[in-house]
């Protein structure tokens, strides 16, 4: 930081820019404050519209809303029949959930490593993490950019495994035209603030299988169904539900829902304003060297959630963490995305050691995410663009 000080003189800008950000407007106020006087704030009319609404911009034929993302991908995992002594192929460089959810219900994941260039899971390595207790993968759409689904739609195929889709970054994202959450088995969804778009917490699961679907509902809502239709015996009276299975209160309540329609209206809108933000940044950093941009498969149409930098630290007199503190003293947050998932204490105790997945830790030590988000104006892209090249200046060999 002194070097800063003394080649660059003072910060970009006076006030921080946070690296992801929700966009609440009055609209989005309006239909939550509507759902809140209404008579039923959760289990309500919210909720279903919703998911009929999350079918038509997936194009899924069935949608379970649910409380966060990680609530959407332990249903899948509940929903593919998954348990003691299976394995779940994923991806190490993403958030714990995604390999949670197979110890959730017993199994075991199964690390496959990454593409270079992509930051995604590598289908040549889920083919060679494959044996015979292996019941599915739980591909990650890393910062929204959509995974090689046909390979990897191929591989669980031929295997006989469940295509599993972690979407939390990828909602309004496409595969040779087609949305994310009608491509594979399931596809989970998150709605955390920094996503593309929220309802505060919040989650969904997708697909076109009317049998996972059922799964999927009794899994999020106690195993209770409340249809006399589905009833396997006949009901005394009215007040009778039945529990057909063990299930968990991952309920969504309606004004929840009630913002995620409003915000879902504006999907495309902070989808196209997302796009021409990455367009910038790409321009503005092709001519550095000491920064590498994640690339992407001609097949995906990307809603990016995040923008990743690599340092090529080879290139610069400085750590990751001395570059992290510079972009912060300039006043543009930064973070990091993520840390490989078995480094953590909790999967080092189950066995996993370092070294396990080369590719994504050689990019894990490089990476940082910058900001990215709608409300940001085109001085604010500037700024964190000017801010890049400043510190990438005062480091450069």
């Amino acid at each position: 930081m002194e070097k800063l000080a003394i080649q660059g003189g003072s910060p970009v800008r006076d006030k921080k820019i946070f690296y992801g950000r929700q966009w609440i407007g009055d609209d989005d106020v309006k239909v939550v404050a509507d759902a809140l006087k209404g008579d039923l704030i959760t289990c309500g009319p919210y909720v279903d519209e919703l998911e009929k609404e999350l079918c038509k911009v997936t194009g899924a034929k069935f949608a379970v809303a649910v409380c966060n993302g990680t609530a959407a991908l332990h249903c899948a995992a509940i929903a593919a029949g998954l348990g003691e002594g299976d394995e779940v192929i994923t991806t190490p460089l993403t958030f714990a959930a995604s390999a949670n959810c197979a110890r959730y219900v017993g199994a075991m994941p199964v690390f496959a490593d990454v593409v270079p260039e992509t930051y995604n899971i590598d289908p040549d390595s889920i083919e060679k993490s494959i044996t015979d207790k292996t019941r599915a993968v739980v591909a990650v759409d890393f910062t929204g950019q959509a995974v090689e689904h046909d390979r990897i739609a191929g591989i669980c195929k031929e295997h006989g495994l469940t295509f599993i889709i972690d979407g939390a970054h990828a909602i309004g994202t496409k595969y040779k035209g087609q949305p994310e959450g009608s491509l594979a088995d399931m596809t989970c969804f998150s709605f955390h603030p920094v996503k593309t778009i929220t309802s505060g917490e919040g989650g969904a699961i997708t697909t076109n299988d009317p049998e996972l679907y059922r799964k999927l509902r009794l899994a999020s809502q106690h195993g209770i169904v409340r249809n006399p239709s589905e009833y396997v015996e006949e009901p005394e009276g009215p007040w009778v539900y039945e529990m057909q299975e063990l299930g968990f209160n991952y309920r969504m309540t309606d004004f929840q829902a009630a913002l995620l329609i409003s915000q879902l209206k504006k999907l495309t809108a902070f989808s196209d304003r997302r796009k021409e933000i990455v367009r910038r940044y790409n321009e503005a950093f092709a001519d550095l060297p000491e920064i590498i941009v994640q690339q992407e498969i001609p097949e995906s149409d990307t809603t990016r959630h995040l923008y990743i930098i690599q340092l090529d630290l080879d290139k610069l007199t400085c750590t990751r963490r001395e570059f992290f503190d510079a972009m912060s003293a300039e006043n543009v947050q930064c973070q990091v995305h993520y840390v490989p998932v078995y480094w953590f204490p909790y999967y080092q105790k189950l066995g996993f050691k370092k070294g396990l997945c080369p590719v994504a830790e050689g990019i894990y030590k490089g990476i940082m995410s910058i900001p990215l988000y709608p409300m940001m104006t085109d001085e604010d892209v500037e700024d964190v663009i000017h801010a890049v090249k400043k510190v990438v200046e005062a480091y450069r060999k």
